[in-house]
């Protein structure tokens, strides 16, 4: 109770169904939540109870007799960003719901796509294979000094040949959040559409489209919403969705009108597929309204309640450097050892059921990482399932890790 009040959080979060209701909690410290939760009892037997249901009577006839629980997904995910069903399509992962937004963009030779030092390096690519294709210019915004997006460079940087702001929300190699309602606002009143990877924030922050002032967002729902895996979400805003034509179409996304001519569907499902992953889809909804009956302010609280207290417990071990930036820092921790590099301690910690992840300086985070000069990192994220005596044990276990050898 004193750590709760020492950084002055309400101590009302229910942990004790949080935990309850995460069968193995307690055989593991799961420190990997940026990677991929773990998933709560009641969205494992949705997604069980909707496998078990296509087994016994088939994948078509459990589709259509669960017509109104997959429907349930586009309402739920609809509440949990403050926008309408129709601007939402499910998505089989965070990364493709990205691209099937950005690939719908035309570009022209000329035209400048600004994004951030701290871009996720499949973002960065796809700008680059665009560039290659339409000559677009890719800008990298200068940090300030806290290390985000220097919200006053970009500013300068809008011109009339700048046709697309993208930057992600929270980098896969860092807490820090970006400050994007200030992007946002630069953008509506520029008038260019904004593209907000929100993989790491949708479930432990609010991610509010209408504040925010983004057009399209994209999302997974294996991190902290703790859905499954192969499950994500867009969001595309009603005013750019017909400005937008999918990179490819099918016959769920368009309608044949004559056999020469076609027609798109108006709603964000024109960038879905007619196959879907439907059990991960039922599931999906159900991790969201989960997400949901929390609250997720309160689910925020709660996380940067543990990473700050891990970050200050992290800072405190000899030879150990908090890497993180930003004036917002998340539940993701990232830092680093003089003694012992990323891989080793991951390894170490895993041999006494702490799981935590590698942030490597190439994959996603290339650019962010040769900016900073890093070779990589330990990246820690916590949710609000975990404890205050997990953070104690991980402390303990990892001091232990790093006064032996290197293995």
């Amino acid at each position: 109770m004193s750590l709760f009040l020492s950084t002055g959080m309400h101590p009302t979060f229910d942990i004790g169904r949080a935990r309850k209701e995460t069968r193995y909690c307690d055989e593991i410290i799961h420190f990997n939540n940026a990677g991929s939760a773990l998933v709560p009892i009641p969205v494992a037997e949705q997604l069980h109870a909707y496998l078990h249901q296509e087994e016994r009577m088939g994948g078509y006839e459990t589709a259509a007799q669960q017509h109104a629980l997959l429907d349930h997904f586009y309402h739920a995910a609809a509440s949990l960003l403050n926008c309408n069903a129709a601007e939402i399509a499910f998505i089989e992962n965070a990364t493709r719901a990205w691209d099937m937004a950005f690939y719908s963009f035309k570009f022209a030779p000329g035209d400048k796509i600004l994004t951030t030092l701290s871009e996720y390096g499949s973002n960065i690519i796809a700008y680059n294979q665009q560039a290659e294709r339409y000559g677009v210019d890719v800008v990298f915004v200068p940090n300030d000094e806290h290390g985000q997006v220097d919200v006053q460079a970009l500013a300068n940087l809008l011109d009339e040949r700048v046709k697309l702001i993208a930057l992600s929300h929270i980098p896969t190699g860092s807490g820090m959040v970006q400050p994007v309602q200030q992007v946002g606002a630069l953008a509506r009143a520029a008038g260019v559409p904004f593209l907000l990877d929100a993989c790491q924030s949708m479930g432990q922050l609010p991610v509010d489209v209408q504040a925010i002032g983004c057009d399209i967002a994209s999302g997974t729902g294996r991190k902290f919403l703790r859905g499954p895996r192969g499950t994500g979400l867009l969001y595309v805003r009603q005013a750019l969705l017909e400005q937008l034509t999918p990179p490819f179409l099918d016959i769920h996304a368009a309608a044949l009108t004559t056999p020469t001519t076609y027609e798109i569907r108006p709603d964000a499902k024109r960038f879905e597929n007619w196959e879907q992953y439907f059990a991960g889809k039922a599931a999906l909804g159900t991790a969201i309204s989960y997400a949901l009956s929390y609250g997720i302010e309160a689910i925020q609280a709660r996380v940067y309640h543990l990473a700050a207290l891990l970050r200050k417990c992290l800072s405190a071990l000899d030879g150990v450097t908090v890497l993180d930036e930003g004036v917002e820092q998340c539940g993701i921790v990232t830092f680093s050892a003089v003694t012992h590099p990323p891989s080793t301690i991951k390894t170490q910690l895993a041999a006494h059921q702490i799981n935590v992840s590698v942030a490597a300086s190439n994959g996603g985070n290339f650019v962010h990482y040769a900016h900073r000069d890093l070779d990589g990192a330990v990246r820690a994220s916590v949710h609000y399932y975990n404890t205050e005596q997990e953070i104690a044990r991980f402390i303990d276990v990892l001091r232990t890790c790093l006064s032996s050898a290197p293995q």
